[in-house]
């Protein structure tokens, strides 16, 4: 990576909009290896360079990978008019480095959200073609049988236009009926759909994993944190 404008190192990790940036540098409140720069237009190398605000260090990453575990009633997407997004849920901090929910969860379904900015790694985990599990925990209404199971492994059979890939199913409980499901594409409604199918309806539907990347079970609804190092690794983040 080559050297890049000040204003654009600290815009690039959300500090704040690069006209409020400009503001902040003249003010002197950022050292450039220890010494105070006030120009906004100045080159600093990502890699080596020392960057602080008020003496806090800067650390530049180029990319950002959050875990949310989304709750219910919250629009997976990046904005709307009249609804609350998973984006709303985040500091500015983030919105401003641009990041985007990796993939679709139904507005009624919880659990694991991957928010980032990379875009390339986004499409990676969402091709059918890269066949990354998405495990999902289903409540059903009432328990559809063992031919179920046979079902999803050769592919369910939504409607004329979609049959749905071949998914893993099976059922860890029995009253009440709750089974996980590993699929690897995400049509609209797609779960809630297959269950349909086989004649179960879906009564709460929660995401698990992600490919190796599992929910944190600690976060409360609505809760986020950035991906550990070994969480990266698992999903082949940079």
């Amino acid at each position: 990576m080559g050297t890049m404008r000040l204003d654009r190192f600290l815009k690039e990790q959300g500090i704040a909009a690069r006209s409020e940036l400009k503001k902040i540098i003249k003010k002197g409140r950022v050292k450039v290896d220890g010494k105070i720069c006030t120009d906004p237009g100045f080159h600093v190398d990502p890699e080596t360079s020392r960057v602080t605000l008020d003496d806090a260090p800067v650390r530049y990453s180029r990319y950002v990978y959050l875990m949310m575990n989304k709750p219910g009633g919250v629009l997976t997407a990046t904005t709307d008019r009249s609804a609350r997004t998973v984006l709303d849920l985040l500091p500015e901090k983030y919105r401003r480095m641009q990041v985007f929910p990796v993939g679709r969860l139904d507005k009624d379904t919880e659990g694991l959200l991957l928010v980032t900015n990379n875009g390339d790694l986004a499409h990676n985990l969402l091709s059918p073609k890269k066949r990354v599990p998405k495990l999902y925990e289903a409540h059903l209404d009432r328990y559809p049988g063992e031919s179920a199971i046979d079902a999803f492994r050769k592919g369910v059979v939504i409607n004329d236009e979609f049959t749905a890939l071949p998914a893993e199913l099976r059922f860890i409980s029995m009253e009440p009926v709750i089974a996980h499901v590993e699929v690897y594409e995400g049509k609209f409604h797609q779960v809630k759909r297959m269950f349909r199918a086989v004649g179960a309806e879906v009564t709460y539907l929660k995401r698990l994993g992600m490919g190796q990347l599992k929910l944190d079970e600690t976060l409360e609804p609505g809760g986020y944190r950035e991906l550990t190092e070994e969480e990266k690794t698992l999903i082949g983040a940079e």
